[in-house]
């Protein structure tokens, strides 16, 4: 059985944070959410997460989905595999994959190809390797005749040993047996007096058992980050490899200014993203589909050739061949049919809006369903609270909502029914039926004049 072994005991002091390190965000999402990714999309969904600093904010995380074991010290990289070692022992006769959790960009590819090559070799160990131009920073993998002879630390390279470009990932396949033979033989002689789990490679091959190297494609697996610069780097690195791979499905980008797009997003070819746009979570774009500019999609569906212009929606269906915006919102559980036009300052809550109506401005439908072919004046609220429960409003098809009408729920408009302007409608309006609810009008004869007339002998504007 193959398991993995995720490492997540780092601290996030150097990002000025109290998160643990690898809950700091990549594109909206926690590293260490990046990282289980990878494991899931490549079978392996047996992992054990080794926490530290905040602890309990991961185990939070992981919903128990995962178990964990506590590093209590932060005593290198062999030493936070130890704390997991009644994980292995679960199953000795398997394979191991260790990961760094603050390294979110090792991918289903690289891992699964780097355990073909572990177990067509009979490797007891695989190290997860990239070749780079700037090697700078990173541990050096010394090549042999029959795999590899082992890892060397910069700072530990000779003059021959730097011009080497193959550097350490930090990710490994290990045979579970042969790790545990020599997990616990790593001593911390070092100047940070740290187990450093690559020892294990050196005294593997002195006990005659095979190492060797998967080079990676995805040079970015080497790729992690220790403070908030280098967390900017990786959000730069993933924002442009997301775009470059919806670019290569026929996506529209006229310019990728302020764009952010979630991996787990999907949109379709033929739909265009512009300037400014966020789109997360399980959100889908249909093609056709004009998303921004300054737009925020989260776990939404979009149909085929609707526009949004200004939108923020959550977790929400929207149509096809919708116009909404500039300014809108639209909150979660909300359903927008086909054909419904949403203009500026509309705010959508918990409700279903009806093929083909209109919600013009300056309007708020809440916990309301909408027929068809119903229009919205200027200022309409439907008024869903009374301080205690929320209730809803029905409107029927071919309805028509008046300027400034309260809508007192519980409250149904029929069928074809209007409400004059400035009605608070708090009774059901039948079928064909036009309510009008205003009290009477009182003009009270030079009122005005003697109220504001010190300020038109002034000359001043009367507000």
């Amino acid at each position: 059985m193959n398991r993995s072994i995720i490492l997540a005991a780092g601290q996030g002091k150097r990002m000025k944070t109290d998160l643990p390190k690898v809950m700091c965000e990549v594109l909206g999402i926690p590293m260490l959410r990046w990282v289980i990714t990878a494991c899931e999309q490549s079978g392996l969904d047996d992992i054990c997460v080794v926490t530290g600093f905040e602890h309990e904010q991961i185990e939070s995380y992981l919903s128990g989905k995962y178990p964990t074991v506590f590093q209590s010290q932060r005593l290198g990289t062999g030493h936070a595999v130890m704390q997991a070692e009644d994980f292995l022992k679960k199953d000795p006769d398997g394979n191991v994959l260790i990961l760094c959790g603050d390294a979110p960009f090792i991918d289903k590819e690289t891992i699964t190809e780097a355990l073909k090559l572990h177990t067509d070799e009979n490797n007891s160990v695989t190290v997860i390797t990239a070749v780079l131009e700037n090697p700078a920073g990173y541990g050096r993998i010394i090549r042999s005749e029959n795999g590899i002879a082992g890892n060397v630390e910069q700072k530990d390279c000779t003059a021959e040993q730097l011009k080497i470009r193959e550097v350490n990932s930090g990710a490994y396949w290990f045979k579970v047996r042969d790790l545990l033979e020599v997990l616990f033989e790593i001593k911390p002689d070092n100047a940070q007096a740290e187990y450093y789990l690559p020892d294990c490679i050196g005294l593997l091959i002195e006990k005659g058992k095979r190492a060797d190297a998967f080079i990676s494609e995805n040079n970015s697996v080497v790729l992690g980050a220790n403070d908030r610069k280098g967390l900017l780097a990786l959000n730069d690195i993933a924002r442009k490899t997301v775009i470059e791979k919806h670019l290569e499905n026929g996506v529209e980008f006229i310019c990728t200014d302020g764009i952010i797009i979630e991996p787990s997003v999907e949109i379709e070819c033929g739909a265009a993203v512009l300037p400014g746009t966020i789109l997360k979570g399980s959100t889908k774009i249909s093609k056709g589909a004009v998303i921004g500019p300054n737009s925020l999609i989260s776990d939404t569906f979009v149909g085929e050739n609707t526009v949004l212009n200004s939108v923020q929606a959550y977790q929400s269906k929207i149509g096809s061949g919708c116009k909404i915006g500039p300014f809108v919102h639209i909150r979660p559980s909300s359903e927008i049919l086909d054909g419904v036009h949403l203009g500026n300052f509309v705010e959508i809550k918990n409700s279903v809006v009806g093929k083909g109506s209109s919600v013009s401005h300056l309007t708020y439908v809440g916990d309301s369903d909408v027929g068809k072919n119903v229009n919205f004046g200027c200022g309409v609220v439907t008024v869903n609270y009374d301080g205690t429960k929320k209730s809803r409003t029905v409107i029927k098809d071919n309805a028509f909502i008046g300027c400034n009408t309260n809508l007192v729920a519980p409250v149904t408009i029929g069928e074809a029914a209007y409400t004059a302007a400035g009605s608070t409608i708090t009774k059901n309006v039948p079928d064909g039926a036009l309510a009008i609810e205003r009290s009477t009008q009182v003009n009270r004869e030079n009122y005005a004049k003697r109220k504001l007339g010190r300020h038109i002998k002034k000359g001043e504007n009367i507000k």
